[in-house]
């Protein structure tokens, strides 16, 4: 009786284990058999049409689709059927006269050609650091290294002395106004932390304007070098820049600006546009000028940008190059004006 008790048990050990693989094979069997019908019926789902694909595809692209950005056209000056070209009747070898509303040149000569800008360079480097200075209430002492450069290198100063310490919205004034490369290269020491870093900002804000493959600067001040140049052309498309940014327009239309008394100067300094004040002495037509940067090394002779308006507002640039004195620019400058704007 004992054998065939547990001969039966040993039976029916053998049968749920034989039931168990079974039930395990059969949810195997099962799964793999869902799994090919579900890569089967799959594709069939995503080809029900072009008009589904197109619809996915359309989605698909809009959530990796990045924004367009609109390019912004560079302004430009153009000559014309009409443009004149300028002769005997104007001294200086480079000049141009242009409509800043329009871009059209009315008159020039040699308008694409290189030329030395000497100290109009500071019309770029106020707009570099006007554009980069986001604020200008502090101060600034200047250093033994800005004193020396410009010694070395002959360059037109406001007159700062080694550790003297003024305003940061005053060197704006000083850089223009009485072309001060003391106050120039204080605003590149400021904005770019050196005066390399901030010749490579001008120059990338160069190729922004779209200024010819001409224009190149070497330095924030205009000391002569042979590959700092740029033509007249290019110096008119800076200045217009240059106007376009309120700060800069106020500064380049600012005869006399008066510094801060320091312990250096207890009674300030007069910063003075010499070319401003001169040329609003002269008979200019139906033009006013209101602003305008000089500049000279031998290799530029005189030369200088200015920008004037009509009675209605229109405004005109106006650049010159390679002149004789500092007062003959000024004469072009009012020539200009007077010959070749219209009253409108």
């Amino acid at each position: 009786m004992e054998q065939t008790g547990e001969g039966l048990r040993r039976r029916r050990r053998r049968r749920r284990r034989l039931k168990m693989h079974y039930r395990i094979l059969l949810g195997v069997l099962i799964c793999l058999t869902l799994i090919a019908l579900f890569r089967r019926i799959l594709p069939r789902k995503t080809e029900k049409g072009p008009e589904a694909v197109e619809a996915f595809a359309a989605v698909e692209e809009l959530t990796v689709e990045e924004p367009v950005v609109e390019e912004k056209t560079a302004f430009g000056l153009k000559a014309g059927p009409d443009t004149l070209r300028l002769d005997e009747e104007v001294q200086s070898e480079f000049a141009l006269i242009a409509d800043a509303e329009t871009g059209e040149i009315i008159a020039e000569k040699h308008a694409g050609e290189k030329m030395y800008p000497a100290s109009m360079t500071k019309v770029l480097t106020l707009l570099v650091a006007s554009e980069h200075m986001s604020e200008t209430s502090g101060t600034f002492t200047m250093t033994r290294e800005i004193a020396d450069y410009c010694f070395t290198n002959e360059c037109s100063v406001v007159g700062y002395v080694v550790g003297e310490t003024v305003p940061i919205e005053e060197l704006f004034y000083g850089c223009i106004l009485c072309s001060g490369a003391d106050a120039s290269l204080a605003l590149a020491q400021l904005s770019a932390g050196s005066h390399e870093v901030f010749v490579e900002w001008m120059n990338a804000k160069a190729e922004e304007l779209g200024l010819s493959d001409v224009a190149h600067f070497t330095n924030c001040v205009g000391v002569f070098d042979e590959t700092h140049c740029c033509t007249v052309e290019d110096m008119a498309l800076i200045l217009r820049a240059a106007l376009e940014n309120p700060h800069c327009r106020t500064v380049l239309s600012t005869p006399i600006f008066m510094s801060v008394p320091t312990e250096q100067h207890p009674d300030g300094q007069a910063l003075s546009n010499w070319f401003v004040r001169r040329i609003q002495t002269q008979d200019t037509g139906a033009a006013s000028p209101l602003c305008g940067k000089t500049g000279y090394v031998p290799q530029s002779g005189n030369c200088a940008v200015s920008y004037a308006e009509s009675a209605s507002g229109h405004g005109y640039l106006c650049v010159t190059g390679k002149s004789a004195s500092s007062w003959q620019t000024v004469y072009d400058h009012a020539l200009l004006y007077r010959d070749y704007i219209k009253n409108n």
